[in-house]
């Protein structure tokens, strides 16, 4: 069962991801069209973590967040 602080990570998750997203299009629009690669990149990493069990975001997050049950922790 999830706990209280595996929702939280999983919310932090995906407010990361999207801060991502997010400033990949505002620079793109604003500053340079080559900002899209970070999100292509983010792209990659999502497609490809379900298959590796490794997600970068939450790699961080569980060495921040020790006492929530690891999340895609490559096991």
């Amino acid at each position: 069962m999830a706990t209280n602080h595996t929702h939280t990570k999983i919310r932090l998750h995906d407010a990361i991801v999207g801060v991502l997203y997010g400033l990949s299009i505002i620079l793109a629009a604003t500053a340079n069209l080559q900002w899209l690669y970070l999100a292509g990149a983010v792209v990659v990493l999502q497609i490809i973590s379900p298959i590796t069990k490794f997600c970068p975001v939450y790699f961080v997050l569980n060495k921040i967040m020790p006492d929530s049950e690891p999340i895609q922790n490559g096991k």
